[in-house]
Order: C-alpha cells, then structure tokens, then sequence
C-alpha cells in the first residue's frame, strides 16, 4: 500500500496520531493510557475513501456581446432558469450615452431613444441555476466581464490513488457526506473517470465524478465532501481498528506490549491492506490472536507544549 492509502486509512481516526502524541512524550506527567486487545479475523466491508469537493459540471460565464451598462438584472443566485429565459437588459455604451443626454432635456425625450434604441438581451443557454451575479443595474462592463454565472447541476469530484482506481467502474454507487453536515448521506453513482492523472509529491491520483442522485437544497458549489465507494466483502481477514495505526518516516507500525515485565511498548513494523473506516486489514506483520495497544483518552489529562498532538510522532519521538 502506497504512502497515500495509509495516510487516509490512518487519518480516517485522528485519535490515532493524539495517541502516538502521547506515547512518544518523554515528560511522565503526560504518560500515555493503552489497553490490550486482539487481532481478530473477520469480514469487512471494504470501501474506496476519498476526499472530494463539489463543483458545477458544467459552469458558464455570462458575458454580454456587446460593452455598456446593465439596465435591468431579472435574477439574483439561486435563481432556477430555463434555455432562452432573458436574464437580463443591458445598453450598448452609445445607447446608453444617448439616454443620458436625452434626461437632460427631459422625460420626452428619453421616451422616443428608448423606443427607437432597444436594449439587448441577455439569455440563458441551457438550463440550470444561477450561482453568481456580478452586475447590478447601472454598472458599466466590458464584454470580457462575467455579468452572471451559472451552473446546469452539482457533481462531486472525488480524488482516487492511481492503486484504486481499477475497482472504480462507470455507474457504480457511491455515498457522499458534505463537512458542513455530516450526518446527511447523499446517494450517487460514478459519472466519469478521468484519463488523465496528476501527480503531486510523488502521489498519482485521478479525478472521479460523482452525480447524486439528488441534489439537496443545501448542497453549494466548493463544499468539502468525503465519498466513499463500496468495493465488497473480504471474509477471513486480520482486522484492527483504525486507531492503533500509527506513522513514522512514512512507514505504518503498531505498538504491543513489551517483552519486559515492565519495559515500555515494542514497535511493530505492518503492511496495511483495506479499511471500512474505522477498521483496518493487515496485510503482513502481525498475526491472529496476537496483543496490540490500543490508546485510552482520559479527561483532565494535562498539557503540555512540546511539539503538536497531531503529529504522529511528536518532538521527542523515537523508534
């Protein structure tokens, strides 16, 4: 499993890494809290986890095909539109140079430009929902400005390692939450998957489109989510939970109990395999039956500012 995988297998429980925070410490005051448990063999439901963000499939800037000045701007955001619908009323800049001249003379005059020089239109072209309005009647533009922005529907474009990517198919289901409301689960099936891949820090990844099969009325374009992609069951494999993985120099290991009566925990190097969330599989390293240590939280611990709790390691880490 490449650094990536494990880095989302192991983040999937951040009290992992506080564990190892405090396991590392050299202070005794701040010693660290474990209990034993076993490897078990069991079932999992493996699943794809991914990081994602929701965007517009397709986002369109309305530009005007002339320059001069909105007149009237008939939508505002959030706005549900159709194919053809007018959107707004804009003047040319001679159009409107000639109004303004003509309300110096007076309200007659105004009424013969306006009814010889009509303003334009702008239209909708194709339907869907207004996400930005940038114009406000009376606000001069160049045609290269985005009078309106608006999207036909919200996908959720989902980041995978190039390892997973061959157990993703078009149309498979998937289970999206946003951050901002976790305990919603929103349904959809995969839409595309990217032919073209990116690499950052040595990390190849492709992008996935995901279109929910509802869209609901709180979902905003350039929200966090987290998809997660089913895969199946594995039956008969070595399962720990998520919070006993933990890291050093981008390697996993767990911690078990000394082979001293009372010496500190030992260290044991692992091979991850597939998680559910909250559980992990071993892949190598460790076997049925045998103890790992699993951290225990107490209230009222004290604190201390040496190094950050969320770093696996800490300052004062060792092997």
């Amino acid at each position: 499993m490449n650094k990536k995988k494990w880095i989302t297998v192991v983040g999937v429980v951040i009290t992992g890494a506080v564990g190892s925070y405090f396991y590392f410490n050299t202070s005794s005051r701040n010693a660290p809290h474990f209990k034993t448990i076993q490897v078990i063999r069991g079932d999992m439901d493996v699943k794809i986890l991914s990081t994602a963000t929701v965007a517009p499939e397709n986002r369109l800037n309305i530009q005007s095909p002339i320059a001069g000045r909105a007149e009237q701007v008939l939508v505002d955001q959030g706005f549900t539109v159709k194919k053809g619908q007018v959107l707004a009323w804009v003047s040319s800049t001679e159009r409107a140079a000639l109004l303004d001249a003509a309300h110096s003379v007076g309200p007659d005059e105004v009424k013969k430009w306006e009814e010889l020089y009509k303003p334009t239109p702008i239209l909708a072209p194709l339907n869907g929902m207004i996400i930005q309005r940038n114009v406000q009647p009376g606000q001069t533009f160049a045609t290269s400005d985005a009078i309106l922005v608006m999207s036909d529907h919200l996908i959720v474009q989902a980041t995978v390692d190039e390892t997973d990517i061959s157990q993703i198919k078009l149309q498979q289901a998937a289970a999206i939450t946003l951050d901002a409301y976790p305990t919603e689960v929103i349904e959809g099936k995969v839409n595309k998957i990217a032919y073209d891949a990116k690499t950052v820090n040595n990390v190849t990844t492709y992008l996935i489109d995901v279109l929910p099969t509802r869209v609901p009325a709180y979902m905003r374009s350039g929200m966090t989510a987290n998809v997660s992609f089913p895969i199946g069951v594995k039956t008969g494999v070595l399962i720990v939970p998520s919070d006993v993985i933990k890291s050093k120099d981008g390697r996993p290991f767990v911690l078990v109990p000394s082979a001293e009566a009372k010496g500190k925990p030992d260290r044991r190097d692992i091979t991850l395999g597939n998680s559910d969330g909250k559980r992990v599989e071993i892949a190598s390293g460790l076997s049925e039956g045998d103890s790992v240590l699993q951290p225990e939280f107490k209230l009222g611990a004290p604190k201390t500012s040496s190094g950050s709790p969320l770093s696996p390691m800490g300052t004062g880490g060792r092997h």
